[in-house]
Parts: C-alpha cells; sequence; structure tokens
C-alpha cells in the first residue's frame, strides 16, 4: 500500500507533464495544417483510446515513461530523393497534411511547441500559487553565524540582511538556501545590508553530506548561518495576475539557469553527478512532497516540467533539441543532411540516451541502498 502512495503521483505528475508537451507539438501540428494520426500517453501496447472526428487515436499505454505525437505520413529519416518518391504516394490534399512538406519555420514551432508548453505550463503553476496561496517576502535577516564557519571567516555577522547571492536579488528567507545549493562557483557572492550600508562578501562553502526534510541523503553547500525570522517577522502576500506572471516568469528562468550552469559543470568535471537521477528517483520525491498536499505536489510538477522541457531541448539526436539542430543545419546549407548521416547522428543520439539512463538507475538504486 505504501509503495502506491508514490506510484499513483508520479503518474498523474508524469500524465499532465507528457501530455502538456505532446499537446504543444500537437497545437502547433493543427495550427499549420499537418495531419496528427496518434496522440500517445506512453509507449507500448494500448491499454485504451479514442478517436476524435479528425481521425487522431488518442490513446493510454502500457508504459507510462513519456509519450509522443504520430504525424500523418511520418518518416523520421529521408533523403532529399526518398521525400520525393513518397509525395508521389499521396494526393495533393493529403500532401498538404504532411510534416515534411510546410517551410522550416513551421517544422521548427511544431518541434519547440513541446518544451514551450512545458515552460508555459510551469510559469502557470507558479502563477497559480502565488496569486492564491501567497509569496514570501519575508527579509533574509541573519540570526546566527556559526564560529568558523564560512561565513564568520568572511566577516559575515548576525542581524545582517543578504540581499542578493552571486548577483540574483533576494527577496525572500526561502530563496537562501536554492540560490547557495544550485550554484556552481567555488566561491559565493554575498551582498549584505549593514546598517543601512551595503557590503559584498565573497564565501566559499562547505558541501556536506546531510538529510532533507524526507531523510534521503544529499550533498549540500553550507556557509554557516541561520535564517529563521520571528513568526509574526513572516510577510507572505498574494499577488496580483501580472505580477504573479512575473514573478513565476523569473522562477522558471532561475531554475532553467541554474540546470543549465549545473549541465555546464558536468562537462567540466566539477559537477556532483551523485544528484542526477532517473524515473526512480523522481517517483521518490514526487510521493514524498505529495503527501504535503496539492499545493507542494503542484509545485514539484511545475519543476519536473522544466526539466522535461530544458532536456527536450538538448541538441540530441531522437530529442526535439536534436531535431532544431538538424533543422538549423538545413537552414545554414540549404538542404536536409543525407539519410546516411541523419542515420548517424541518431544511433549517437541513442547511444547517449540509454548511456544516461542507465547512469541515473544507478543513481537511484544506489540512492535506496540497492546498489
Amino acid at each position: 500500500m505504501e509503495i502506491l502512495n508514490f506510484i499513483i503521483p508520479f503518474i498523474v505528475l508524469l500524465t499532465v507533464v507528457v501530455f502538456v508537451h505532446e499537446y504543444g507539438h500537437y497545437y502547433f501540428a493543427k495550427k499549420y495544417g499537418v495531419g496528427v494520426t496518434d496522440f500517445s500517453i506512453g509507449f507500448g501496447r494500448e491499454i485504451f483510446g479514442i478517436n476524435d472526428k479528425n481521425g487522431t487515436r488518442w490513446k493510454f499505454c502500457i508504459i507510462p515513461l513519456g509519450g509522443y505525437v504520430k504525424f500523418f505520413g511520418d518518416r523520421n529519416v529521408f533523403s532529399q530523393q526518398e521525400q520525393q518518391e513518397i509525395l508521389k504516394k499521396y494526393h495533393q490534399t493529403d500532401k498538404n497534411k504532411l510534416f515534411t512538406t510546410k517551410p522550416l519555420y513551421q517544422r521548427s514551432l511544431i518541434v519547440f511547441g513541446g518544451p514551450l508548453a512545458n515552460f508555459i505550463l510551469a510559469i502557470l503553476i507558479f502563477s497559480f500559487i502565488y496569486m492564491f496561496i501567497g509569496k514570501d517576502f519575508t527579509p533574509a535577516k541573519i540570526s546566527d553565524v556559526q564560529v568558523d564557519s564560512p561565513a564568520y571567516v568572511s566577516g559575515i555577522k548576525s542581524n545582517d540582511i543578504i540581499i542578493a547571492i552571486n548577483g540574483k536579488k533576494i527577496e525572500s528567507v526561502m530563496e537562501v538556501s536554492p540560490t547557495i545549493n544550485t550554484s556552481t562557483k567555488e566561491t559565493i557572492d554575498i551582498l549584505i545590508s549593514r546598517n543601512s550600508s551595503e557590503i559584498e562578501f565573497v564565501v566559499k562553502p562547505k558541501t556536506v553530506k546531510t538529510q532533507d526534510n524526507f531523510g534521503n541523503q544529499i550533498n549540500k553547500k553550507i556557509i554557516g548561518i541561520k535564517i529563521a525570522p520571528p513568526s509574526e517577522d513572516i510577510n507572505k502576500k498574494k499577488l496580483g495576475p501580472a505580477t504573479a506572471i512575473l514573478y513565476a516568469t523569473k522562477e522558471t528562468w532561475f531554475v532553467t539557469r541554474a540546470t543549465l550552469e549545473f549541465v555546464g559543470s558536468m562537462f567540466k568535471g566539477k559537477g556532483d553527478s551523485s544528484q542526477l537521477g532517473g524515473p526512480i528517483r523522481i517517483a521518490k520525491i514526487t510521493g514524498q512532497v505529495s503527501q504535503y498536499g496539492f499545493v507542494a505536489f503542484l509545485s514539484i510538477m511545475a519543476y519536473i516540467s522544466i526539466s522535461l522541457g530544458l532536456i527536450n531541448l538538448f541538441p540530441i539526436p531522437l530529442l526535439d533539441g536534436g531535431h532544431l539542430m538538424f533543422y538549423a543545419i538545413e537552414k545554414i546549407m540549404g538542404r536536409p543532411l543525407s539519410q546516411k548521416t541523419q542515420e548517424g547522428f541518431f544511433r549517437i543520439g541513442l547511444f547517449l540516451l540509454f548511456s544516461l539512463m542507465f547512469f541515473t538507475t544507478v543513481n537511484d538504486l544506489r540512492d535506496l541502498g540497492l546498489f
């Protein structure tokens, strides 16, 4: 029964973010007159589905780890010569529904529509939370500095107020820990307000093994400060729609930038690869977070949606970013890459994706104490 507390929230979350992603592709495909034969949540054997009046099969499949939209006459790889032979098989009406006959910018928008929809979902979720639950604006006032800690050595004192970290404006006490922990730099620049003056400090954080609020083992960066404002000083405000969307967009961009910086640090050999997780870890965290209520569940959904959208934009064949990379090359060269070249890239992409899946699965099993 306990495992259902993890699996059900995970399947619900994954279904929503995957549906939104695929609907992004579907929306632009229909906008530009591309025929859609299948809209699938999951892979493999179909569990159930329905046909709409336009001939699209909307279905759920047995493996819920993803989804796809299949276009009319879809072929993943083909040369220009093969494309011309394929076009001869269709009447003009059907030719107009083919994805391959559309202008390059329309094909690009159809592909980009999936990740775009994920970013929009995250912004809408954050906006909803800020409008109806509120956003915290409690000043990040330091109540205590541990002796001989990195903050103490750098000169930070109790009652200092954190204004910015690494150039990011800190508007809430809730932003301090995430901003420090997502930093990929060896040192952290902290702007402090003290006695109406602004002072900047350079702090070198320590990385310690600890547990998060759910008991999961994590590597956490600490600088040795405590920020615990009295309950009467907590400042939480419900925002209007425009302001909520603004802050939601800022939060989405912060998560996106932090993720890109982390990926960059991985390529430089400085990133903490143990923090990479796959479906098992996502399912575990989703189940844990969902126990804190609907708002917490929505928040993790927003973060997963951002991750899904961003990962799909990586220039790896088989992902949306890989297709966009091919379209950029096509624009520069004035023609698509040859069938042989594209197939070579797809094999590389498949190898990279399987390698990543294997690595994250090992991390997940290690996290569960099974490896």
